[in-house]
């Protein structure tokens, strides 16, 4: 590991001073650092990564200011500004939008398979389909209802400056324009901590945002933590591109993890998501371990001595 990288880590992490009081916890972070270095250059492409403990602060990012496309991980902010704006009235969750052919696009997602003008759906069922099955034609019904300018807005007044909403799914024109949705793991991760915080626009709207994002699906950050740890979270994905949001919510321990992976070769296959559940593995063992050894590293796991 580089001392750039070093520094780095220590910088937005727990601090020298800290470290310096428990050698040993200086010692399990270093090996935390050299396993998270190992992994994003073994993985195929670019590794970006931010994670925080929740609860005190701590630290870890690698490559984490650096800017990519976020596929369906964008999705985050325009629920966000779904909730936002209904609670200041400029529209209600329950009003209902019918489900028109010409309104749908492919990909993921079922309302392209629905009756032309056969059902109409709350606002607050299409951020369910945006979230759970990625539904990008939902995902365009609620950009078209918020706006992408007051989107946009939200995120430069929460002080973001590389996330940002520029085209609706599955516009292939304009990616091929360059107009790509961005964030960093940076900023991401500032998010999601707006959001455990109860710090966007009230605790009642952050904690209805995260319960949407905490219904049942999958992603590969899920898989390195146990099934019976509830996790809000969305991933993404474009060609040559995989992303991922995650609030783990460990009872004793929460935490969240975003990592960005960019410029990934087609012929990756399961490398690109291997790189996801390794890193997935690595924080859990590190932030949910943190309170099961004393001082003296004794283990405080029940498990009887032998």
């Amino acid at each position: 590991m580089s001392n750039r990288l070093a520094c780095a880590l220590l910088a937005c992490g727990l601090g020298r001073a800290a470290l310096a009081d428990d050698p040993a916890a200086a010692l399990v972070r270093a090996q935390v650092e050299a396993r998270l270095s190992r992994i994003a250059l073994d993985g195929p492409g670019v590794v970006a990564v931010a994670a925080v403990d929740l609860t005190s602060g701590e630290r870890f990012g690698l490559n984490d200011e650096l800017v990519s496309a976020q596929g369906s991980a964008i999705k985050i902010p325009i629920l966000m500004e779904v909730f936002k704006q209904a609670h200041q009235g400029a529209l209600r969750l329950e009003d209902r939008i019918t489900i028109e052919r010409a309104g749908t696009v492919a990909g993921s997602g079922v309302l392209q398979h629905f009756q032309d003008g056969g059902s109409a759906l709350s606002l607050r069922d299409l951020c369910v389909l945006m979230i759970v099955l990625s539904d990008n034609s939902a995902t365009n019904l609620l950009i078209d209802r918020v706006g992408t300018e007051n989107v946009n807005r939200t995120l430069a007044a929460l002080g973001l400056e590389h996330t940002r909403l520029r085209r609706k799914m599955m516009d292939s024109a304009a990616s091929a324009r360059g107009d790509e949705n961005t964030s960093s793991p940076a900023e991401a991760i500032r998010i999601l901590q707006l959001l455990h915080g109860g710090r966007f626009v009230s605790a009642e709207i952050s904690k209805q945002i995260l319960a949407i994002l905490s219904l049942p699906k999958d992603g590969d950050l899920r898989h390195g933590v146990p099934a019976e740890i509830p996790m809000a979270f969305k991933s993404g994905s474009v060609p040559g591109v995989a992303t991922e949001w995650v609030i783990v919510s460990h009872p004793e321990r929460p935490y969240a993890v975003v990592v960005m992976q960019s410029r990934v070769p087609p012929a990756a296959g399961d490398a690109s998501a291997r790189v996801f559940r390794e890193l997935s593995e690595l924080f859990y063992a590190y932030f949910a371990g943190r309170e099961r050894f004393t001082p003296f590293g004794v283990s405080t796991d029940p498990t009887p001595w032998n």
